[in-house]
C-alpha cells in the first residue's frame, strides 16, 4: 500500500481509503468487520464515514470494530467523518451552524467510541451560515482536541477558495482536504474544483471512483442489469443505464478493457490506478457492499505507461466549451502562450 500526506498536513494516509456508506444497510455488521479487517491487513489506514450514513449505524459499527480489535491495529487507523445534513427534524437539526455542528460532532464521537476524530469534514456548503461561524467552530474543535484536522466535502471551486481565504485572513484552522466525486467518467471537477484544491493546497479524497460500478465492466450493453445492483435497483438506476450507453462511456470501457487485458488486472484496477495518479489526489475511497467486491479493487501494483495514461485521458475527456477551453478560447490561449501574433 502506498501512503501520501493528507493534503497539506503532515498526516500520512493510505492512497486507497475504505468508504463505509453501506455499513448497517447493504452490509451487515459481520460483513463490515470482515471488510475492515481485510482493509487493515493490506495496509489500509483511512476509514471514511458520516453521521448520516444509515442514521449513524455506520459510525456505530466502526466504533464496535475499534473496540473489538487490538490497539496495534486500531491505532494505525485514520478516522474521517462528516457533519452537516439533518440528524433531527428540529429547526437547528442541519447545516453548518456552530449549534448543529457541535451536536453532530459530539454524536459522532459517541458512536465511534473515541475522544478525537482525525478528520472532520463539513458535508456540503451551507448558504445560510456565515463561513466565519463554521470555521470558528472547527478551529475551536481542533484546539479542544476533538478533531485533528478539518476538511470540506462537495464544495464548488469558489466555495473552496472563499473558505480557505477566510480561514487565512481570520487566523483560523485551514481545511486540509476536499472530498468530491471523481472518476474517468466524472472529470468535470477538473474545470474548477481540482485547480482550486491545487491553488489552496487541499488534498482530494475521491468518492464514486468506479462511477457506481460502470467502470468495473460488469454491466453489459443491451442486457438487463443484474438484480441487487445500483443500475437495477438504485433510485438513480435509469440515469445510470442511460449513462452506460454514452459513446464516451463505451470508449472509456473499451480502453480500460484493453489495458486490463494487456496487464493481467481488472478494469476496475485500471480505473483506480488512473485516478490515484491525478493531480492533488490524496486518497481514493473504495466503497463496496461485499468483501469480494472490496478485495477485487485492492491495488495490484499496476503502473500505467505514458501511452496508456494518454489513451485514458483522451477517451475520457468530457466535452469542454467556453470558458473552459472551447475552440476559440483554446486557440487564443495557445497564441498568447506561444507568442503567436493575434
Amino acid at each position: 500500500m502506498e501512503y501520501r500526506n493528507l493534503g497539506g498536513s503532515g498526516c500520512a494516509v493510505s492512497v486507497f481509503a475504505l468508504g463505509t456508506m453501506t455499513f448497517g444497510d447493504n452490509t451487515d455488521e459481520a460483513s463490515a468487520f470482515a471488510q475492515l479487517d481485510a482493509f487493515a491487513e493490506v495496509g489500509g489506514t483511512l476509514v471514511d464515514t458520516a453521521d448520516v450514513y444509515v442514521d449513524g449505524a455506520s459510525e456505530r459499527i466502526i466504533g464496535r470494530w475499534l473496540a473489538d480489535r487490538p490497539t496495534d491495529i486500531t491505532e494505525r487507523m485514520v478516522l474521517a467523518t462528516k457533519g452537516r445534513f439533518p440528524t433531527s427534524g428540529e429547526p437547528n437539526g442541519a447545516g453548518l451552524s456552530r449549534r448543529h455542528l457541535d451536536r453532530a460532532l459530539t454524536g459522532s464521537l459517541r458512536r465511534l467510541g473515541v475522544d478525537t476524530v482525525d478528520l472532520y469534514q463539513v458535508h456540503s456548503w451551507d448558504h445560510l451560515t456565515p463561513v466565519e461561524e463554521t470555521l470558528s467552530f472547527l478551529d475551536d474543535a481542533l484546539r479542544s482536541g476533538k478533531i485533528r484536522y478539518c476538511g470540506l466535502s462537495n464544495y464548488l471551486g469558489w466555495q473552496i477558495q472563499k473558505t480557505v481565504d477566510t480561514a487565512q485572513l481570520a487566523g483560523l484552522a485551514r481545511p486540509v482536504t476536499l472530498q468530491t466525486g471523481y472518476s474517468l467518467l466524472s472529470r468535470e471537477v477538473e474545470w474548477e474544483i481540482v485547480p482550486a484544491c491545487e491553488s489552496t493546497g487541499l488534498g482530494i479524497l475521491t468518492y464514486s471512483p468506479l462511477a457506481a460500478g460502470i467502470l468495473t465492466g460488469k454491466y453489459r450493453q443491451d442486457v438487463t442489469p443484474p438484480a441487487n445492483t445500483r443500475m437495477a435497483d438504485h433510485p438513480m438506476g435509469a440515469y445510470l443505464r442511460g449513462r452506460n450507453q454514452h459513446k464516451r462511456t463505451l470508449a472509456v470501457l473499451e480502453a480500460a478493457k484493453t489495458i486490463a487485458g494487456n496487464s493481467g488486472v481488472t478494469m476496475a484496477q485500471v480505473a483506480l490506478t488512473w485516478l490515484a495518479a491525478r493531480p492533488a489526489v490524496s486518497s481514493v475511497i473504495l466503497g463496496a457492499r461485499t468483501l469480494d467486491q472490496l478485495t477485487a479493487n485492492f491495488p495490484a501494483g499496476l503502473q500505467l505507461s505514458t501511452e496508456e495514461t494518454a489513451l485514458l485521458d483522451a477517451v475520457s475527456m468530457p466535452r469542454v466549451d467556453f470558458p473552459y477551453g472551447g475552440t476559440v478560447i483554446h486557440q487564443m490561449t495557445r497564441r498568447i502562450e506561444g507568442g503567436w501574433p493575434m
